[in-house]
């Protein structure tokens, strides 16, 4: 935007006036040294107006350019840069700072009120919508901090000193002028009030956009769609919301997606989440939380990584106080379609819930199950079933490769391993409470309830089973992946580093992982003030999950020596290659068993062909050419691929 301007001309007014135009007082215009008045045509100014050089054209969508000015529109102390088209405005355009290159067409208002903050300091009730929950909307919210302040209320210390930290926030924000960055698009907009709009943001067809930021740059354009109607809202960088959509009070994280009639009310999404055509009502989406289809309603939820199957339905309502309860779905899990939930639950990572659960249950310590609801609402649970299952596989590969963030800055901190000193952790939990319940239980009882949990009574063996394979091959693994990075390093230490931090128990902050240890102290370290910004706090926690690695194989050398009874900071040689051969049989073993999953979708009962001919050649021949073979599959391709990268990792050692 250009600095330097002058008083308008005699000349100029002259020529302005003969164009349609008029001012309150000529005197409060400025205008650029190259300033060209015949591209302004039927324009009105009031208050203190700045225009910049208008020699240019500007991008008007697609392949199309249309020449810089101002034509039909009211203007009323605003401030704009060099070229920049500004026509057809229904009303006016109001107390806006509007950055180079920019095109406004076809809107009715565009005004910004007195202390606006655009968004920011809007108080979400995420997860409870009876209070007690809320987070405070700021510009730098992440996943992590939303955790901090929604979850850690037993803390008070706490609350106080982030709900400080998002105040100070919201105030370096608060203006009288809105900003409309460099190279924005915003045409069909019928009103546009108290909205920040970052740079190369495009704001098409909405209906209304009201107290709000829509954070953008060239790296990373925002849009903002058909029909949309938003307000007390923030959009990340590299957003999309378009299609119908409507947002009231609420956060939509870098790279995600909203649309196709999506209601969402009270609630955050974090990076790369999706919802289309369901309804959201205070829940609190971690990063990859997906929606897909019609008639689906999350309400009152902490998910991440989760899939919503259609018509998913949760309640709040469980007794008559109003809709105070709430319910946790852990990272990865999926819900069938129709499945039903009556909150209080909670959900053990990468679990799978089928069916109407009308009772209250905590599977927690049961990561990879199947938990399906029987006809009266109680729920069935078959521990470990999904830990090697296709799905669950090809979940763990995607999601990485599904990152749509492109902004500079990459606010939420996102750990995608499937096995994890959290997962591992919880199943050596499970381990043992299944193990207790198979010897305290009377073998003539046929199920077995834990946490609310039943389990067939054959099936707690089973889930044992799964639970120890689970476990040797992570420990195993990671032993592998240390061995190979000692050796790497000229020397084959397996010692822990003086930095890490172990901790038995360690906790999911919204995508980021890490040792109980390294939370508390980092809530000690807010409380104290030592941390008193957030560009402060999100530091402390990148410092933290640079230390994800060290502070993992502390818990896989304390985790290894309880499972296995032996140190692996004292391994021989001997005993590195041992740990090695037992990983390379129980990772083959493992990748040989989602093979096998796969290979089901290839079998002779689930092989079939939809073709015109009822022949059975045609048919098999049809179910070639759409989904090809097992051998030529790509995922199958892969796991085979892996399997032979184990061999030659183990061989190496």
């Amino acid at each position: 935007m250009s600095t330097s301007s002058r008083p308008v001309s005699k000349e100029e007014i002259q020529q302005l006036e003969a164009q349609g135009c008029r001012a309150e007082s000529w005197q409060d215009l400025q205008v650029s040294e190259t300033f060209d008045p015949a591209r302004v045509q039927n324009a009105t100014f009031a208050g203190k107006v700045q225009l910049g050089s208008n020699g240019g054209t500007v991008a008007a969508g697609g392949r199309l350019s249309k020449p810089a000015g101002i034509y039909g529109a009211y203007i009323a102390d605003c401030t704009i840069g060099n070229d920049v088209r500004i026509a057809n405005i229904g009303s006016h355009i109001a107390n806006y700072a509007i950055g180079d290159g920019c095109c406004i067409e076809n809107v009715g208002t565009l005004e910004t009120s007195a202390g606006a903050t655009f968004g920011n300091g809007v108080e979400v009730e995420a997860l409870n919508e009876g209070g007690g929950r809320e987070v405070i909307l700021h510009d730098h919210l992440s996943a992590q901090l939303a955790y901090l302040q929604c979850l850690v209320r037993w803390r008070p210390k706490l609350a106080e000193q982030l709900d400080s930290i998002a105040k100070k926030a919201v105030d370096a924000v608060r203006s009288d002028r809105g900003t409309i960055g460099a190279g924005v698009t915003i045409t069909s907009v019928s009103r546009i009030a108290d909205v920040n709009v970052g740079d190369n943001a495009m704001i098409r067809g909405a209906a209304s956009l009201t107290n709000g930021s829509i954070l953008s740059c060239p790296e990373a354009p925002t849009l903002i769609g058909t029909g949309v109607i938003a307000k007390d809202f923030i959009v990340a960088e590299g957003a999309t919301v378009d299609e119908g959509a409507i947002v009231g009070k609420s956060f939509v994280g870098q790279g995600s997606q909203i649309g196709k009639q999506y209601s969402a009310e009270g609630s955050l999404f974090f990076a790369n989440c999706e919802g289309f055509h369901g309804e959201a009502c205070s829940i609190f989406a971690g990063p990859y939380t997906v929606s897909h289809h019609k008639s689906t309603l999350m309400i009152a939820g902490l998910f991440s990584f989760y899939n919503a199957g259609s018509g998913t339905n949760q309640s709040n309502h469980m007794y008559k106080l109003g809709p105070v309860h709430e319910g946790k779905l852990e990272r990865g899990c999926k819900t069938g379609s129709f499945s039903y939930m009556m909150w209080p639950c909670r959900v053990g990572p990468f679990s799978v819930i089928l069916g109407k659960h009308t009772r209250t249950f905590d599977t927690r310590d049961f990561p990879f199950s199947h938990i399906a609801a029987t006809s009266d609402g109680r729920c069935e649970m078959v521990p470990g079933l999904h830990l090697s299952t296709v799905g669950t596989v090809r979940d763990g590969a995607k999601w990485p490769t599904r990152d749509r963030r492109k902004a500079p800055q990459l606010r939420d901190i996102i750990d995608f391993d499937v096995l994890s000193p959290l997962t591992v952790g919880r199943m050596l939990r499970g381990l043992q409470k299944l193990r207790e319940s198979s010897e305290s239980t009377d073998r003539s009882k046929a199920v077995v309830t834990i946490d609310g949990a039943e389990v067939r009574r054959v099936l707690l063996r089973k889930g044992m089973k799964f639970y120890e394979a689970g476990i040797e091959m992570y420990l195993q693994e990671r032993l592998v992946d240390r061995i190979e990075k000692a050796r790497g390093q000229n020397g084959a230490s397996l010692d822990v580093c003086k930095d890490a931090v172990f901790s038995e128990e360690w906790i999911d902050v919204a995508g980021q992982m890490m040792p109980w240890g390294r939370f508390e102290t980092l809530c000690e370290r807010v409380e104290s003030g030592a941390i008193g910004s957030v560009d402060e706090l999100q530091s402390a926690f990148a410092q933290i999950h640079e230390l994800y690695g060290e502070d993992e194989w502390a818990w896989v050398a304390w985790a290894y020596q309880k499972h296995f009874g032996q140190s692996v900071v004292e391994m021989s040689a001997d005993d590195q290659k041992g740990g090695a051969e037992s990983w390379r049989k129980s990772r083959t073993k493992f990748l040989n068993l989602i093979a096998g999953d796969a290979g089901k979708e290839f079998n002779e009962m689930t092989s079939t062909g939809f073709g015109v001919r009822p022949d059975a050649t045609e048919r098999d021949d049809d179910f070639v050419a759409v989904r090809g073979t097992q051998d030529g599959n790509k995922f199958v391709k892969q796991i085979q691929e892996q399997i032979d990268e184990v061999s030659r990792r183990a061989d190496s050692i």
